[in-house]
Parts: structure tokens; C-alpha cells; sequence
């Protein structure tokens, strides 16, 4: 139903992930992370939340993708009907595919990056996120939009898609969630969320807000007129 990205960006150490769905709300459903702790996507037939949000509480607390994924799956009876991903703040990846998920279903590895999916054209799309994102250019986010691209280009969800999310998680600025719940066409919605996203006055505001690095920033006087203007330009 879900085909989904997690990576650590080598230069910079920002996690990241994408996904999108033949179905309703993915960012709500999928995605889950925060800078401190990794990142996770949670999918198929009967998703839980939960475990995504548990995986981020262990690998929080210092346990890697491999024994958080592990930790969740084991004791859960209804593990067969779903998908999980990890990825740890340095870098690790984990990933568990239920039995009985609706195939074509997997997930593919290399350092620092995880992508899993289900109810695919073929695991030709699992390839082609990963290929789409290793070959792309420009931002770390360019690059997960990219990956989900190529993913639709090589057959994606097999229902064709509905909604698209976009999550960038980093010590030193401010989290980008960025979600398309439903369209006809969510890559290109999503797309142009990301670039209005990185426009004025946007782009300033989240220049001076707090972040894990910085807990206590805020505009200096200039900075807030500069934002103030940018604001009432665009109004």
C-alpha cells in the first residue's frame, strides 16, 4: 500500500524520510522522527502507530535500529499484517516485512538509508527509490523527493497514489514536515509544497526559531523587522 524512504544525509547528519500511498494521509500514518532519536516508517495492511512512535522512544534511548525494529516485532501477534522501518542517529537501519503483507513486498539497505514498501507494481519500485535518491542532486530534500519520483516512475503503489509526506529532522534547525493527504497527483503537490517551503517569508521564520542545538534562539530586533516585512509583502 505504501512504498517509503529513511536516510541519514552523510554531510550534514539530518535524517530524513518520504512516502507515499494509494491511499489517504501518509505522513499521518508513515512517518515518524526526531533529530535525538532516528526515524521511522510504519506501513502495511494494518499499520501501527505505535510502533513507530516506540522504536523512536528505544532508539532514544540508545538501542540501535536492529534491536528497536526487533523489540517491537517479537512480542506483537499481529506482526504479519505489517511493515517496519529504522533508522538510528548514526546511521543504522533495521526493517521487518510481515508474512502476510500484500505483495510485492520488501525492503532494500545500504548505510544510512532503508526503504521498504508493499502492494508494489513489482520490487523493481523497492530498487528505483533507492536508485532515485543515490543518483539525485541538490538538497537532502530534493534528493528524498526524488527517490519517491523515481518510485512512482517505476511502477509504485500498485492502486496508483493519493497522498505524499515529506519529514527532515536535524539538531540545528527546525523540523520540515511537509504532508499532502490527498490529490490526484501528490508528488507534485508535494513538490511544490517543498519549494514554497524554502521561499520568503517562510524560509526567514524558520531561520531564527529554536532548534535542539540552539533551545533558547530568537530574532535579534533586525531579523524580526526583516521577517515582519517579508510577511506583510506576501499578504
Amino acid at each position: 500500500m505504501t512504498f517509503s524512504i529513511l536516510a541519514r544525509d552523510a554531510k550534514t547528519g539530518r535524517l530524513g524520510g518520504a512516502a507515499a500511498t494509494g491511499s489517504l494521509c501518509v505522513g499521518g500514518w508513515v512517518l515518524r522522527g526526531h533529530a535525538a532519536a532516528g526515524m521511522s516508517a510504519s506501513q502495511g495492511t494494518a499499520p501501527s502507530t505505535l510502533w513507530g512512535e516506540r522504536v523512536l522512544e528505544r532508539m532514544r534511548d540508545g538501542d540501535s535500529a536492529e534491536a528497536a525494529v526487533a523489540a517491537m516485532v517479537e512480542p506483537d501477534s499481529g506482526r504479519d499484517y505489517r511493515q517496519l522501518s529504522g533508522l538510528d542517529p548514526r546511521g543504522g537501519t533495521a526493517a521487518f516485512t510481515g508474512a502476510f503483507s500484500v505483495p510485492a513486498a520488501g525492503a532494500r539497505h545500504r548505510d544510512g538509508i532503508v526503504v521498504a514498501g508493499n502492494l508494489l507494481a513489482s520490487e523493481t519500485v523497492l530498487d528505483a527509490v533507492m536508485e532515485g535518491f543515490l543518483r539525485a542532486e541538490g538538497t537532502f530534500a530534493d534528493r528524498l523527493l526524488a527517490a519517491l519520483e523515481a518510485g512512482a516512475a517505476a511502477g509504485s503503489d500498485s492502486r496508483g497514489l493519493q497522498s505524499a509526506a515529506l519529514l527532515i529532522v536535524a539538531r540545528d534547525a527546525a523540523p520540515l514536515t511537509l504532508r499532502v493527504d490527498m490529490s490526484d497527483t501528490p508528488l507534485l503537490s508535494l513538490r511544490a509544497l517543498h519549494e514554497r517551503s524554502q521561499s520568503q517569508p517562510y524560509a526567514g521564520w524558520c531561520d531564527v526559531v529554536p532548534t535542539l542545538d540552539d533551545p533558547w534562539r530568537a530574532p535579534v530586533a533586525e531579523e524580526l523587522d526583516v521577517v515582519a516585512e517579508q510577511a506583510s509583502s506576501k499578504a
